[in-house]
């Protein structure tokens, strides 16, 4: 009896399997600045590769540090996508450093976003909330409220631009874009009336931010949002900055003071102390969320949870 050796059969199937894998086109390296983009850019690419984060846990864009794999991941990349330069301005020396101006998007510059101006008034409530802005472009982007994933509508015009942009640069996966694209659509048209329904009953109460960093959201809901207190989670306010700023809480009727999670609870304690306003915490990054798809719209759905927590804690 004739014994053949099974070892031209396995290395026949194992080229076969390599083959069969390397037959389709890969994934491009995709590298995203903060955590809400990133999740809207990973839910356009469901299917076909996982982009970079590259903002994790509690840093802020402003102070951003790049560890040497992120400078890695970004030398490496086909595509980067942020919001520009007024958001997460340690990336500006890194950026200029990239190849290829065609392959670095700037979300304050893509056409047809609404962009809404910095304002430098800390107290609004003289302001129209209804009024409407105009989509009108700068060439000076520290004239725009750079929070702008925090309008769905602007969520609408990000995902739209970035599946041509996806398509141009990976045509292979034209067809699997296109089918995210519209799965991610209808899920901001949902989420956008949960939203509503959510805060319908407390819209239109009066609160205060630490961080004027929801425009875009005020400006889309119709929230009534008075004005901001100009304190710092890196430095100790003394008491006749408190007393201030306690003045201001009465004197604007706030129902609420919405601090972030980078500020200790003590402070929001001490300030909201001897004033008629309940505490609560917003959050515009999403800091304590997994990165993926669905972390965009468990954002949007903790800032109305806690914003109709909050504000109907009285009624």
């Amino acid at each position: 009896m004739t014994h053949r050796s099974s070892k031209p059969i396995a290395l026949l199937l194992f080229i076969t399997t390599l083959l069969f894998c390397g037959s389709g086109s890969a994934a491009p390296k995709v590298v995203v600045s903060i955590l809400p983009i990133h999740s809207l850019v990973s839910g356009l690419m469901s299917g076909i590769g996982e982009p970079y984060l590259l903002l994790k846990g509690n840093q802020s864009p402003h102070t951003m540090t790049l560890k040497p794999s992120d400078v890695r991941a970004i030398s490496q990349a086909d595509l980067l996508v942020w919001v520009g330069e007024s958001l997460e301005s340690p990336l500006n020396r890194v950026i200029d450093n990239h190849s290829g101006s065609e392959s670095i998007i700037s979300l304050l510059t893509i056409p047809n976003l609404h962009l809404l101006p910095v304002r430098h008034d800390l107290d609004w409530s003289r302001h129209d909330h209804s009024e409407h802005h105009e989509e009108a472009h700068s060439d000076d982007e520290m004239e725009w409220d750079n929070h702008i994933w925090l309008s769905p509508e602007n969520a609408r015009t990000i995902v739209q631009y970035l599946a041509q942009v996806l398509i141009r640069l990976d045509t292979d996966h034209t067809a699997e874009y296109r089918t995210n694209l519209q799965k991610l659509l209808q899920r901001i048209d949902r989420d956008e009336m949960a939203f509503h329904a959510t805060i319908s009953a407390v819209k239109d109460r009066p609160f205060i931010v630490f961080h004027d960093a929801y425009h875009y959201l005020e400006d889309h809901f119709g929230l009534n949002a008075v004005g901001s207190v100009s304190i710092s989670p890196e430095r100790q306010s003394g008491a006749k900055h408190i007393h201030k700023l306690q003045q201001k809480i009465r004197r604007l009727e706030a129902i609420c003071v919405f601090s972030e999670p980078q500020f200790q609870p003590k402070l929001v304690d001490t300030l909201t102390s001897g004033t008629e306003a309940n505490a609560g915490i917003l959050d515009p990054l999403g800091m304590a969320l997994t990165p993926g798809p669905e972390a965009y719209f468990q954002l949007l759905n903790g800032l109305a949870d806690n914003l109709a927590t909050c504000l109907g804690g009285a009624l």
